[in-house]
This record gives C-alpha cells, sequence and structure tokens, in this order.
C-alpha cells in the first residue's frame, strides 16, 4: 500500500479508467461519474485555492461541498447521487493508498423534499366540473353519470377508490354490507377510507343536483341479476360498478374536452377541495377530518398551497415584490 503524500497524478481519470475496463461500466455512466468528480475537484480547488490532496480530504470538506450544492439549488435526489458517486472513489483511493476512512461515509444527502399536490384554482376547478361536453346532450347517460361523478369529487374531496365504492343506501342485507353510501337527505356521504376509518362529510348543491339528474338514468342500468353491482351509486354503461381506473379515463378526457391545460386526475379535485375550503375558513382540523388523514401533518401540506398563492398575489400586486431589470 502506498504511504500519503504518493497518490498518482490523476486518480480520477485512474479510477474513471478502472470502471471503465475492470467493472464494465457503461460510457454513459463513466461520464456521469467523472462529471461528478470533477465537480467535486472544482469545490475543493475554489475551497483552498490549489489541487486538492486526496489523501488527506476529510468529512467536513466533503459536507462543505455538499451544502455548497444545496444552497445553489441541486435538488437532494441529485446531490445524493453524487455523494454516491465520492464515496465510491474514496473507496477505490483507500484500496489503493493508506487513508485512514472514507470522508463521504457519514455525509447524508438533505431530506427529500415532497412535492406540493397539484392544486387547480377555484375557476379552473369549477369550470372543469360544469363543463358540458356539446357532443353528448345532458340528459345521456355517460354526461350525466360524469357530470354526477366529478361534482361529488369536488364537492366532498374524496378519494377515487371512495367514490368507487359508494352505495346508493345503506345496506346490510343477504350477505352484504356497503363500506359507503350516499344520504340524500342529509347532504352526507358516509366513506370508508384508508385503514378501515369512516367519516361523513358533507355534499354541496352543485354535486345533489347533479346526481338527482343521474339517479333515474342510472335506474335504467340496474339489472334483475346485477347482485352487489346494483347497490353501487355509480354505474356503467354494462350496468357495473364504476371503477377507480375507468373514473381516472373519464376524467382526463373530460378534462381535455374542457380544454384544461394539464392531464387532470382525480386527485387533483381532492387537492382543490382541500385548498379551497382551507383558504376561505383557515380550519385546519376541519379540512383534516373531511379527508379522513389521520395526522395533522398531512393536511398541513395545503397550507405551504395557500401560501404560494398568497406569495404570487404579493409578487404580482406589491410595488417592492415586482423584479428588477426592466421598466
Amino acid at each position: 500500500m502506498v504511504k500519503p503524500g504518493s497518490a498518482p497524478p490523476a486518480p480520477i481519470q485512474h479510477y474513471l479508467d478502472m470502471l471503465r475496463t475492470q467493472r464494465k461500466l457503461s460510457p454513459h455512466t463513466v461520464e456521469g461519474y467523472g462529471r461528478d468528480l470533477h465537480e467535486l475537484q472544482a469545490l475543493l480547488c475554489a475551497a483552498s485555492a490549489q489541487p486538492p490532496d486526496w489523501l488527506a480530504v476529510r468529512q467536513f470538506q466533503i459536507r462543505k461541498c455538499a451544502a455548497q450544492l444545496h444552497a445553489r439549488g441541486l435538488n437532494a435526489r441529485s446531490i445524493s447521487r453524487k455523494l454516491s458517486a465520492w464515496r465510491g472513489f474514496f473507496g477505490w483511493l483507500s484500496s489503493e493508498h493508506e487513508i485512514a476512512s472514507n470522508p463521504v461515509d457519514g455525509v447524508k444527502s438533505p431530506k427529500k423534499s415532497k412535492p406540493l399536490p397539484k392544486a387547480m384554482g377555484a375557476d379552473d376547478t369549477i369550470r372543469l366540473v360544469s363543463h358540458r361536453d356539446p357532443a353528448k346532450p345532458d340528459d345521456s347517460t355517460l354526461a350525466a353519470c360524469n357530470q354526477a361523478m366529478f361534482e361529488l369529487l369536488y364537492s366532498s374531496g374524496l378519494r377515487v377508490s371512495e367514490l368507487a365504492s359508494l352505495d346508493l343506501v345503506d345496506v346490510r342485507a343477504n350477505g352484504y354490507q356497503s363500506a359507503s353510501w350516499i344520504d340524500l337527505d342529509e347532504a352526507e356521504v358516509t366513506v370508508t377510507g384508508k385503514g378501515g376509518k369512516q367519516r361523513k362529510v358533507p355534499v354541496g348543491r352543485a354535486a345533489l343536483q347533479a346526481i338527482a339528474h343521474w339517479l333515474p338514468l342510472r335506474a335504467n342500468l340496474v339489472k334483475a341479476d346485477s347482485g352487489a353491482h346494483g347497490h353501487a351509486l355509480f354505474l356503467t354503461e354494462r350496468g357495473t360498478r364504476m371503477s377507480p381506473r375507468v373514473i381516472q379515463l373519464r376524467l382526463k378526457a373530460h378534462g381535455r374536452g374542457a380544454g384544461m391545460a394539464s392531464d387532470v386526475h382525480p386527485h387533483m379535485l381532492r387537492h382543490s377541495f382541500a385548498s379551497h375550503v382551507l383558504q376561505s375558513s383557515g380550519d385546519l382540523r376541519a379540512v383534516q377530518e373531511m379527508l379522513g388523514h389521520a395526522s395533522i401533518s398531512a393536511t398541513q401540506v395545503y397550507t405551504a398551497l395557500d401560501f404560494q398563492r398568497l406569495a404570487q398575489v404579493y409578487d404580482q400586486a406589491h410595488p417592492r415584490a415586482r423584479k428588477t431589470g426592466g421598466k
């Protein structure tokens, strides 16, 4: 083993050659390792104004380099990848030269931030759920079913699986028991969510009207031998319970027909429901209960969405918030 101070003049290139010839990594992968290692070299050079002594690099230097990448806005996934590349390099270096320990060991990348849920603005959401396809008359079975489903998704913030599980009434007969159902008289749905937790959620006027329009057409789809399918609030044209996948596909097509800028999925309506109720009420606990979240932390993400909206308003309206550089 070679003593400290006698490392080869170009250890990065030696390491990359080893990856290419011995480990048989693809040229693309080797190129990626090279970029990450040369970036580390540049960071270390900038800190000391001289080429790094690879055998003398310490953990605090690696931490500082990772922090600099984070400060530049590099995401946690990319920093984690770079640390992995650096760790492998120093692991190889320690097998070739005398190093007390791998300086990258114990250095953790920043926590991956969870992406904020995609919620639409109130105007866009209302435009979506109230959209009428001119090619389908309002009294068509397909149009009426879609209207009722999409209004209810937004009205009550349901998961798509919860919407699909809804029965017309609470049924407990012949070995069948409803998991979820609607009570039109009380204007509420009772749904069984994650972990078998049951909750009640109000249903708004627009959704109730859409469902009232749908029910006579639904009755024509119920078959004598439909069994448990006949209890479902939402049925396909074959008389079977609507599946989550079919709801997703219908909403996506409906969104395109309404001219939405991006693909729309049922969870966007759930996110929009939560965001809009929170914006209007400020009652985080109530939103938590209606969404069926076990922990308040899962609901708090919508406070970030609300802050984003306020920040956008501020940026557009406050004279001191306007970006400089142009008049």
